[in-house]
C-alpha cells in the first residue's frame, strides 16, 4: 500500500473511533437527563408481569424505592430530645441560661438560682455577690443560698461566673425588711427538702415522751364510750398521726367511732433545721377525708426564732393548698430528746415563736393553736403572753391537772383502734365542731 492509501486508511479508523466515542457519550447524557430507558424498566415494559408465589412481581427492582425521593417521611428533629441551649463553649458543649431571684423576710437575703424554665438548678457550687456586703457560696449546692444578718435597705445580688452556665448580665434589687411579717412565704417550697436528704435518725424522733410528771397509770387507752354521756354532743374523739403509725385502713377507723384526726404535715429537722416533710402526710390527708373524718394538721416545730416560725407556718400553708380543713392547724412545741436545736430555748423566744406561728397561719386564713404537754405549759412557754386561739393539751391520765384553759385534751399515746397497727395518740375535742 503506498503512502496516500496508509493515510486515507488511518483518517478512515479515526473517524470510526469518534463515531463510537460520540455514540457512548450521546448514550450517558440522555441516561443522565432520565431520557434513556433503564433496563429494569424495559425488563417490566417488555410483557405481562409475572407474580410469583410469594407475592413478589417476577424482574422487579425490589431497589427502586430508594430512588423515590418521597418514599420517606422528612426527617423530623424528636422535640423530646432537643435542647435548648443557645449558646456552646469553646469545647462545643452547651452552655445554660441563668436566672436568680432575691427576696427577704426578716434581716436576710435569700437567693434562688434558675434555668430559663424556673427551675432551681441544684449540683452547683454557685457563688452570688452582694454588692458592699461580699461573695456567698451555695455550700450545700441546692440552687439556695440563704444569707442572714443583714442590715435592712436596698441591696443588689447577681451571680459570680460559672463554667458552663450563662449568668444574668445585670443584678437584681432586693430590700431587706427590718421587722418580719407574719405573712406565708411565697417561694417556701424551693426550701422544703425530702426525708432522703438527711439522717432521720437525728432529724426526726419517733418516742419523743412527754415529763413523767404529765402521766400516770389511770390514763384510758381506748376511744370513749360517749354514747351514755350527757357530754356525747359536746365532744368529739378523734387521733392525731404521722409516718410512724405506717399505713393505715381509714375506712375501718371511722367505723370504730373516730371523728377527726391531727395530722402531721412536716417538721423541722432537729439537728439540721430543714423543713421536712411527713412522707405520710398526703395519703393520710386523701384516706381520712375520703372516710368521712374531719381533719386538722399539726408541725413539729424547732424553730428559734421568729423567721424560722414563719417559714413553717409557711410550709404548711403550701402543703395544704386549696384543701379545705375543718379543725386546726396546731403548732407542735416539745422536747426533741434534749438534744433539738430548740430544747434550750428560755420561755420567752419559745413563746414568741408559737405567737409568730399561729399569727401567720391565721393570716392565711385558717384557724391556729398550740400543742403542749402540762409541764412544758407551765415551765416552758409564758401562758399569759401566748396568743394561740386554741390550746391542745398532753396530758395522760383520767383526769388532767393542767389548770390552764385547753380546748383538746390528748389522753394517751398509748391507744388501740382498728384500722391502724400499734400505739395511736387518742384525743377528746370540746371545740364543738361538728
Amino acid at each position: 500500500m503506498d503512502s496516500k492509501g496508509k493515510k486515507i486508511g488511518i483518517l478512515f479508523l479515526l473517524c470510526a473511533l469518534l463515531a463510537v466515542m460520540a455514540a457512548v457519550v450521546l448514550v450517558n447524557y440522555n441516561r443522565f437527563q432520565g431520557k434513556g430507558a433503564s433496563p429494569a424498566a424495559s425488563s417490566t415494559d417488555s410483557g405481562p408481569e409475572i407474580i410469583e408465589a410469594d407475592g413478589k412481581v417476577h424482574g422487579a427492582d425490589l431497589s427502586a424505592f430508594l430512588k423515590d425521593s418521597d418514599f420517606f417521611d422528612a426527617d423530623v428533629p424528636n422535640s423530646s430530645n432537643q435542647n435548648t441551649y443557645d449558646e456552646v463553649d469553646e469545647n462545643g458543649d452547651p452552655v445554660r441560661s441563668l436566672t436568680i431571684s432575691a427576696s427577704s423576710v426578716e434581716r436576710d437575703i435569700r437567693v434562688k438560682v434558675m434555668d430559663d424554665k424556673g427551675y432551681v438548678v441544684s449540683g452547683q457550687e454557685f457563688a452570688v455577690k452582694v454588692a458592699d456586703t461580699g461573695v456567698y457560696v451555695d455550700e450545700d449546692r441546692d440552687g439556695v443560698i440563704l444569707i442572714s444578718d443583714i442590715k435592712p435597705g436596698e441591696y443588689k445580688v447577681s451571680l459570680e461566673e460559672q463554667q458552663g452556665f450563662k449568668v444574668p448580665a445585670s443584678p437584681v434589687s432586693v430590700r431587706v425588711k427590718s421587722i418580719v411579717s407574719y405573712t406565708v412565704i411565697d417561694d417556701i417550697d424551693f426550701f422544703v427538702h425530702a426525708e432522703s436528704e438527711v439522717d432521720i435518725l437525728k432529724e426526726d424522733t419517733k418516742d419523743k415522751k412527754l415529763d413523767s410528771e404529765d402521766e400516770d397509770d389511770s390514763q384510758y387507752t381506748a376511744l370513749l364510750d360517749m354514747e351514755d354521756d350527757e357530754r356525747a354532743n359536746a365532744v368529739k374523739l378523734g387521733i392525731d398521726v404521722s409516718k410512724w403509725n405506717g399505713e393505715i385502713d381509714w375506712e375501718v377507723v371511722k367505723a370504730e367511732g373516730v371523728d377527726f384526726a391531727i395530722i402531721r404535715c412536716g417538721y423541722r429537722g432537729s439537728s439540721s433545721g430543714w423543713l421536712l416533710e411527713d412522707p405520710y402526710f398526703y395519703k393520710n390527708l386523701t384516706g381520712a377525708k375520703k372516710a368521712g373524718i374531719k381533719v386538722g394538721l399539726y408541725f413539729f416545730t424547732q424553730a428559734t426564732t421568729l423567721v424560722e416560725a414563719v417559714e413553717e407556718a409557711s410550709m404548711v400553708v403550701s402543703l395544704l393548698g386549696d384543701t379545705k380543713i375543718e379543725y386546726p392547724v396546731f403548732i407542735d412545741t416539745e422536747g426533741a430528746g434534749g438534744n433539738g436545736r430548740a430544747d434550750n430555748l428560755d420561755p420567752g423566744t419559745r413563746t414568741a415563736v408559737v405567737n409568730a406561728f399561729c399569727q401567720t397561719i391565721q393570716n392565711a386564713g385558717l384557724e391556729a393553736g398550740v400543742y403542749s404537754g402540762r409541764n412544758w405549759f407551765y415551765n416552758n412557754l409564758i401562758v399569759d403572753e401566748m396568743e394561740a386561739p386554741n390550746v391542745w393539751l398532753a396530758e395522760y391520765r383520767q383526769t388532767p391537772l393542767y389548770e390552764g384553759r385547753y380546748d383538746m385534751w390528748q389522753y394517751t399515746s398509748s391507744g388501740s383502734v382498728a384500722g391502724i397497727e400499734g400505739r395511736v395518740d387518742l384525743n377528746i375535742s370540746y371545740l364543738g365542731i361538728e
